[in-house]
């Protein structure tokens, strides 16, 4: 896995061998990142990145600057894997990693923010869910994005949120705003 650009462009980061998180593909990752660049000033937005994962994403929003990053995930070693890796790349001050259940945070969550990225694991029961909380709570601002990343058996443009979904080979990305 590398940061496609920014500060730390073309940095590998390389997960534990046994790590079971998927990691977004690089070219997705940088098609989603333009899609984001010519409708956002990164440096001026707040992320929240549920079920972060490898931290990929977290990772390229601090390389290009965003200041304002909140990276939840649930399982300990990629936690831990996120938090070595913030302080290896020296960017505590833009990474706030939290270790808890998507769905409880979401729950109790009285923020909001610019961009909400969710990547949660393909097979997972009630992805559905992910677009009702965080418009049910209101935890986007008003010019802000949800980005569900997802596998082509999911749809989810029944929501009345629901934009646009773009798809890069297997990975398939839906909007809302």
């Amino acid at each position: 896995m590398r940061i496609i650009s920014g500060k730390f462009r073309r940095k590998q980061i390389n997960p534990p061998k046994n790590f079971r998180a998927r990691p977004t593909t690089d070219i997705a990752k940088e098609s989603l990142f333009n899609v984001i660049e010519n409708n956002f000033s990164i440096d001026e937005i707040s992320v929240l990145d549920l079920f972060s994962g490898t931290g990929s994403i977290s990772f390229e929003f601090a390389s290009r600057e965003c200041a304002d990053i909140t990276s939840i995930e649930l399982n300990y070693h990629h936690f831990s894997f996120i938090k070595k890796t913030i302080d290896e790349l020296n960017i505590a001050n833009q990474i706030q990693a939290v270790k808890t259940n998507t769905f409880v945070y979401l729950k109790t969550c009285k923020r909001k923010f610019d961009i909400i990225f969710a990547d949660p694991p393909y097979d997972l029961e009630g992805i559905e869910k992910i677009p009702e909380m965080v418009f049910g709570k209101e935890l986007i601002n008003s010019d802000g994005w949800l980005i569900v990343e997802h596998s082509e058996g999911t749809n989810l443009s029944n929501h009345p949120n629901f934009w646009m979904q773009k798809k890069y080979g297997k990975v398939n990305f839906s909007f809302f705003k």
